[in-house]
């Protein structure tokens, strides 16, 4: 090889190595500049930032990173179906154990916002069960109560915080809520012996005793007509006012057991979300 060529081989060495010192330098200044976005609550701008990363990213050293922010920043717009995309591909690119875990969870997270719990809790199963992650396990299992406790299953929800909340506050929560809770069955089961008495169980006793009053005057009226012989006086009082009332009265027990548990739910929710300062989804 001529002294020419060696000249020409080294410009050209040192050319690529240059040009690809270049590419590396601009990729990591891309992602500096969109995680700052995202740091800054610019979600939309990030979302912008990360995807162009991604195009001039040719050997996908940033494919974990930017995959998983874009899915961070749909998730903060409540865009959970983009954001569990996203996080999927960076679950694809994970480059080792911590990274495959972290991307797992934001999923799992994701499903429990959107309320497909169901999923989360097969996806938590499938973690449980992976060797790889079984020094993890207390992470799984505060998880696995969140999703319980969306499922409205705060029972449930307790028993697996009750595993990994060393001051057991979150389990201790979910215990109140549940025992606060009204039983829907007890609500109609009382109605069925004594009308009115399942709505004076949820606290709605005005209800419970107009409820009670009808039901003995158009009892009283039905049997009367039949005492005193007016079979069809008996048979249209009872069918259209005494059974309609007593029905209404089952119907009116359980709507109102479960109206007062929606609202002892959504007040629980409202705390979480804005009283308590642990880990959230």
């Amino acid at each position: 090889m001529t002294k020419a060529k060696v000249n020409i081989f080294i410009f050209c060495l040192f050319f690529l190595t240059e040009a690809n010192l270049n590419a590396q330098n601009y990729l990591t200044k891309q992602f500096d500049y969109a995680k700052k976005l995202f740091n800054n609550e610019q979600y939309f701008d990030a979302i912008t930032e990360f995807k162009r990363l991604l195009f001039f990213d040719e050997e996908g050293t940033y494919k974990f990173e930017a995959n998983r922010f874009i899915g961070l920043s749909y998730k903060e717009g409540a865009k959970f179906s983009d954001a569990i995309f996203y996080f999927t591909l960076a679950e694809m690119n994970a480059k080792n154990d911590d990274e495959l875990f972290e991307s797992k969870m934001d999923i799992i997270r994701s499903n429990i916002l959107r309320r497909t719990t169901s999923h989360a809790i097969e996806l938590l199963d499938l973690l449980e069960t992976d060797k790889r992650f079984s020094q993890r396990i207390k992470e799984i299992y505060y998880w696995k109560g969140w999703a319980y406790l969306f499922s409205d299953k705060w029972d449930d929800a307790a028993n697996y915080f009750s595993q990994t909340d060393s001051n057991k506050t979150l389990s201790t929560f979910c215990k109140e809520v549940d025992k606060n809770k009204y039983s829907s069955s007890v609500a109609e089961l009382l109605s069925i012996f004594i009308p009115g008495s399942g709505q004076i169980y949820t606290g709605h006793y005005l209800s419970g005793l107009l409820s009670l009053s009808w039901n003995l005057l158009w009892g009283y009226v039905t049997i009367n007509a039949f005492i005193a012989n007016r079979v069809f006086d008996g048979l249209a009082v009872g069918n259209f006012l005494w059974l309609r009332f007593y029905n209404g009265n089952l119907q009116n027990a359980k709507n109102f057991a479960e109206e007062e548990n929606l609202k002892i739910v959504n007040q629980a929710l409202n705390y979480l979300q804005f009283g308590y300062n642990g880990t959230k989804p």
